[in-house]
């Protein structure tokens, strides 16, 4: 994104410092500041940091740019290898199904979205945004998604209550899906190329990750970890 020379520095400690930080805080098994290092602290850092610069042209814009594209691609997509870090009870050692589980349900649901959009997609949700997506391809996907979990990963996550994954999965669905809409927003409005044939760049494969990672941890952190 186009940023001023005033700005460097704090993307240096936003790429080198801050971003790493989260995930070595992950790592080590620090929840507690794993959910306010960014949140809090980076928002109080980044434009201070900004403002140590001197360069106050347009400044609430870029500190607002920085603070974003850290919430999305480094907290908001933290949040799936965090599901590794959760203590459920009779359920050690298997996190790693957790994180499999959403990124394929998640995957499962873009995929379903769009075939049932271009089965029989007529209403569009947000045409100047992202023209293809419908609210049949929607409510398809999400349906689809849903029932295929039921039917083949109920084993995988035994020891989660289905009733309480069902909602659980429409959440998802509904989080993947608005990420999808406010990065294709954002995509628009800064005129990404296309690095993907057919996508609006790379991370486009990722984006519905990013928002239904931290609706699915904190979910799965509420119901069912002590």
């Amino acid at each position: 994104m186009p940023t001023r020379r005033g700005d460097h520095r704090t993307l240096f400690w936003t790429f080198f410092i801050i971003t790493p930080l989260q995930y070595f805080l992950i790592a080590i098994d620090w929840y507690g500041f794993v959910a306010i290092l960014i949140p809090a602290f980076a928002f109080v850092f980044i434009p201070a940091r900004i403002a140590l610069a001197g360069d106050t042209e347009h400044f609430l814009e870029r500190a607002a740019k920085i603070q974003f594209g850290l919430m999305i691609c480094a907290y908001c997509l933290s949040h799936a290898p965090a599901l590794l870090i959760l203590k459920i009870p009779n359920y050690e050692g298997h996190n790693s199904v957790l994180l499999l589980y959403l990124v394929l349900v998640d995957q499962m649901s873009d995929v379903l979205q769009y075939v049932w959009g271009k089965l029989l997609g007529q209403h569009k949700i947000a045409p100047n945004v992202s023209p293809n997506k419908t609210w049949e391809g929607f409510i398809g996907g999400v349906a689809t998604a849903t029932s295929w979990r039921i039917s083949f990963l109920g084993n995988a996550v035994h020891a989660l209550a289905i009733r309480r994954n069902v909602a659980r999965d429409y959440a998802d669905g509904f989080s993947r899906r608005s990420g999808d809409e406010r990065y294709q927003a954002r995509c628009r409005r800064q005129g990404f190329r296309r690095v993907i044939e057919g996508h609006g760049g790379i991370l486009d494969r990722i984006d519905s990750l990013c928002f239904a990672a931290p609706v699915f941890f904190h979910l799965v952190r509420y119901w069912f970890a002590r």
